[in-house]
Parts: structure tokens; sequence; C-alpha cells
């Protein structure tokens, strides 16, 4: 099956823009975490939705699991909750969007990135960036992981 532009965006539109870089898969690991920070409250999504929306929705990230959708949706839950608990618990490791934050876009260029929060951009830029080194324009779910 060829891979297909993802519609999510992580930055600026363009004809090199990073929603073209993303397979079919990993936009609809980017569209469930949306969902899941928009359902919790939060304005940004974190590495929490990231890693629980990657681990129910990706197939071959179910596979690296060796237990089946169900196993995958259990896990899902256990990441977001102990990352959720622990953003709480730790103040502010990660900014949900929860408590607001002021950044300088001149200092921080994640500040740019609307509706991501630092860890999450730099999670999908790595992924990005992993991708770049098998050689691969768009970054798939095992990239993320």
């Amino acid at each position: 099956m060829p891979e297909q532009p993802a519609p999510n965006p992580v930055g600026p539109h363009g004809p090199d823009s990073p929603e073209d870089r993303f397979t079919v898969e990993l936009a609809t690991v980017v569209t469930g975490a949306r969902r899941r920070a928009l359902r919790d409250g939060d304005r940004q999504i974190d590495t929490a939705h990231l890693l629980h929306s990657l681990v129910e929705s990706d197939p071959e990230v179910r596979e690296v699991f060796d237990g089946g959708p169900q196993l995958a949706k259990v896990l899902g839950y256990l990441v977001q909750r102990s990352i959720g608990y622990g953003l709480r618990w730790q103040g502010s490791v990660e900014d949900s969007g929860t408590v607001p934050v002021v950044r300088d876009p001149a200092r921080d260029p994640a500040a740019c990135a609307e509706g991501w929060s630092p860890s999450a951009l730099a999670a999908m830029e790595g992924a990005l960036h992993r991708a770049g080194l098998r050689g691969e324009r768009r970054a798939r779910g095992l990239d993320l992981l």
C-alpha cells in the first residue's frame, strides 16, 4: 500500500512541511493524540497522549509488544495515566497546557508549534530524523516509538 501524506501538521504549512512526512498510520496516531488531549482538557498534545495513541492504534507498534490489541490497549492506558500522574506530581517537567507557561519564541522554537508540548514536538522531530536515517522521507510509528 503506498504511503499517503498525513493531514495533521506539526509545524507551518509548506512544500516540505512535517505533515507531508508522516505515514497514514502515524497521522492516525497524531489524530488520536489530539483527540485525547482535547478530551482531557489539555491545550497541547503531550508525550502521554502520543504514546497512548501510538501503542493503541499502530499495528507495527502493537507487534513489538507481542500481546495483541488487548495488551496494547492496557499498556496505552497505563502509559497515559502514569505520565499524567507523574506530571501532576512533578509540577511541570513537560507543559501539557493545563498550567500556562510563557515561552519566548526567539529562545524556544517549540513555543511556535501551537498545540504541541516541547517534549511531544521533540519526539515527532526525532521520528522524522530516524526516518531520514533509514533513507525514508516519511516517519512511521516505529520511528516514534
